[in-house]
């Protein structure tokens, strides 16, 4: 019995598949995915984005493949990448064998989009012959038509038959490397359909609320719906679709998995909203320390509050915490115990370095217990 067992999450049970050299499904970590926006011929350009995507945490990009300028191009960005590319294919069957050629990790496409029987053979036989993954996309805004004539609408049914519908082409002939996404811009609609899916499948399900906004709107739409898919145990990656820079869509997806403790990346950073009893500009501040502390990757807790009427309390619970005070002095904890002083001007810098400090502390005791095991091994 966990000792917060309210907190516990029961993940639905998933086989595993390799999207490169990141596994997806089972007992991995679930991952974080976006997508670039640059024309991808244009290589330079894609993979200067990719570089910032890989810098915020991404574990997988997809990159568009519209034309066969892109998957010329696709070759060399495949190289350059750090992370597996997932090549975007919609309807043009000859994009997906040049992707698949071209090294992608992962084929995204819709096996009965692409046409007759001997192509969508083709495709599965490109993709095994390349250890291609495959990622079946579904999307409420995409059925096919003879759903909507049968359904009327957009529906949970309907997304899951059509589904299924494309499991069966890749099935049929014995392909097995592949996850599957249901995806909506209606929140609701998509959960019903993920819910209803992860009920009568083994496969990985890819989550996202599709086309769900800016920045704002769409964080607060993503949060509610694949929030509640993975509270629910739902979901093996997830891609957070925003009207925003890539790497925000990056930062979004780890925050959501964060807050669930699902996935622990960076600097978890617990602030109060201010108010009249603050004794410095929390606002400004945690916006100056998260710009600041963007670079850490080493999982730990920051408390941020103005006043001390909840400061000491959540400080005991994080890492380094600060209490606003009077006259421009404010407390610092270390662990949770009161430590020292820290004056107004000084306050930021003082509080990034003691993160990185903290944050080398945190990867020299980890590696120090790698070191270990296999010497316990080896006794």
């Amino acid at each position: 019995m966990s000792l917060r067992p309210w907190r516990d999450i029961t993940r639905r049970t998933s086989r595993q598949i390799m999207v490169g050299n990141v596994p997806v499904g089972g007992d991995a970590p679930v991952t974080v995915q976006t997508m670039t926006n640059t024309p991808t011929d244009d290589i330079k350009a894609t993979v200067d984005q990719i570089r910032r995507c890989e810098e915020a945490g991404v574990d997988i990009i997809r990159v568009s493949c519209p034309d066969v300028e892109s998957t010329s191009a696709l070759k060399q960005i495949v190289r350059a990448s750090r992370v597996p590319i997932v090549a975007d294919i919609h309807f043009h069957y000859k994009r997906a064998l040049e992707a698949a050629d071209a090294g992608a990790a992962c084929l995204r496409i819709n096996p009965g989009n692409i046409g007759s029987a001997s192509r969508v053979k083709e495709v599965v036989d490109a993709a095994k012959s390349n250890g291609c993954a495959i990622r079946i996309g579904v999307n409420g805004g995409s059925l096919e038509r003879h759903l909507l004539e049968k359904y009327g609408e957009p529906c949970p049914d309907a997304l899951v038959e059509s589904a299924l519908d494309h499991i069966k082409l890749l099935q049929d002939h014995d392909f097995h490397e592949f996850k599957v996404a249901v995806k909506a811009s209606d929140l609701f609609l998509a959960v019903a359909a993920y819910q209803q899916l992860a009920e009568q499948v083994d496969c990985p399900l890819h989550l996202g609320i599709t086309e769900a906004g800016g920045f704002v709107g769409g964080t607060v739409k993503s949060a509610i719906g694949m929030g509640s898919l993975l509270w629910y145990g739902i979901g093996d990656t997830i891609r957070v679709s925003l009207s925003a820079e890539p790497e925000e869509e990056v930062r979004v997806g780890f925050e959501i998995l964060k807050a669930l403790g699902i996935r622990n990346r960076g600097v978890r950073v617990v602030s109060c909203p201010s108010c009249a009893r603050q004794g410095f500009d929390v606002i400004r501040t945690v916006q100056a320390l998260e710009e600041r502390l963007q670079h850490i990757r080493t999982p730990m807790s920051l408390s941020v509050l103005g006043c001390v009427v909840n400061g000491p309390g959540e400080a005991r619970e994080t890492d380094i915490g600060i209490t606003g005070g009077g006259n421009g002095k404010h407390m610092v904890y270390l662990s949770g115990v009161t430590d020292h002083h820290v004056q107004d001007a000084d306050m930021v810098n003082h509080i990034v370095k003691l993160v990185e400090a903290k944050a080398a502390e945190l990867e020299a005791a980890d590696a120090a217990v790698a070191a270990l095991v296999p010497e316990m091994a080896a006794e």
